[in-house]
């Protein structure tokens, strides 16, 4: 079964605080959530295998560590995940990108698939899989769907703020995928936001309504 991380480092926790901030604006909310998503990045590698290697200081040899194990590959749910990819990257440069674009069925509500673009060798990869917000869950299980659908076998979800419902939703459906998440709100309101959550995540990174 899969786990769920909530991360409560102090720094994460003051600068979700200003994310939520119907006060903040465009420019800094923008930066906020890329500063998140690297000490989230810090997080969700901290059990990632490494290897001995032998270096040559200026001073001697020396016995060292290296990453070990798959690579990584690093894939945002289109519009709102792409806020998040360059806070990732400035810690794991080498990581390739890919995308998963959904949009809502305007009858049936469910999420459609309208892109893909993934690294060519999918099955060697550890996903991580990112998007600001986890509300009803549909969106992020229909992406770990693209994702699977296409070969990949190892997937973690990151997100700022979920909800319970959403949760119960990845765990339901995907019950291998870990949760990393930097808040656990209380519930979803009628409308489908997330309560207290920070509003309309993509509006708030592009300054659209």
């Amino acid at each position: 079964m899969g786990k769920v991380y909530v991360f409560d480092h102090p720094l994460i926790q003051h600068k979700l605080t200003f994310i939520r901030d119907k006060e903040t604006g465009t420019k800094e909310f923008r930066e906020l959530v890329d500063e998140v998503a690297t000490l989230m990045a810090f997080e969700i590698t901290r059990d990632l295998p490494l290897e001995d290697i032998e270096v040559q200081t200026p001073v001697s040899p020396a016995q060292a560590k290296t990453l070990a194990g798959k690579k990584l590959g690093i894939v945002p749910i289109l519009r709102a995940g792409l806020g998040m990819v360059d806070g990732i990257l400035k810690l794991i440069p080498a990581a390739k990108v890919g995308h998963v674009g959904l949009y809502r069925d305007p009858e049936t509500l469910k999420p459609i698939e309208y892109y893909v673009k993934l690294p060519s060798d999918v099955e060697e990869r550890d996903f991580i899989l990112v998007d600001p917000m986890l509300a009803t869950g549909g969106s992020a299980v229909e992406a770990i769907n693209s994702l699977k659908k296409r070969g990949a076998q190892s997937i973690r979800f990151m997100c700022l703020v979920a909800c319970p419902e959403g949760v119960e939703a990845i765990k339901e459906a995907h019950p291998d995928v870990d949760i990393y998440i930097a808040a656990l709100d209380e519930k979803l309101n009628e409308k489908g936001y997330i309560v207290p959550g920070l509003g309309d995540a993509g509006d708030r990174l592009y300054g659209t309504k």
